[in-house]
């Protein structure tokens, strides 16, 4: 059954993919179809972070005491000052770890 549902997922993935993907199908989207979907990317990445940047231990953990929110913060910023990814990347972990030693 396990097998069953994996090959079935795998064959759905690749069909919703495969129609988008290859260019001589008819395939088009319409303008608003296209900014709804503008908005998936962040979305996941929202549902992603969410639960690590604020949850310990099955609570709600928003204290001067979390390395995660330091990062994050750290993150931000660089990305808002820079816009450089590089620069995110490195300050977000640079912070994480200084927080996560020093706290």
């Amino acid at each position: 059954m396990t097998l069953l549902t994996i090959l079935l997922l795998a064959c759905i993935t690749f069909g919703t993919r495969y129609l988008f993907l290859e260019g001589r199908l008819p395939v088009r989207l319409g303008p608003n179809l296209r900014l709804l979907l503008s908005y998936s990317g962040p979305s996941v990445l929202a549902a992603i972070l969410a639960p690590i940047l604020f949850v310990r231990s099955d609570q709600l953990a928003l204290s001067a005491s979390n390395p995660y929110l330091w990062g994050a913060a750290a993150a931000i910023t660089a990305a808002y000052k820079t816009g450089n990814i590089y620069w995110t990347i490195g300050a977000g972990m640079l912070v994480f770890v200084a927080a996560g030693q020093l706290i």
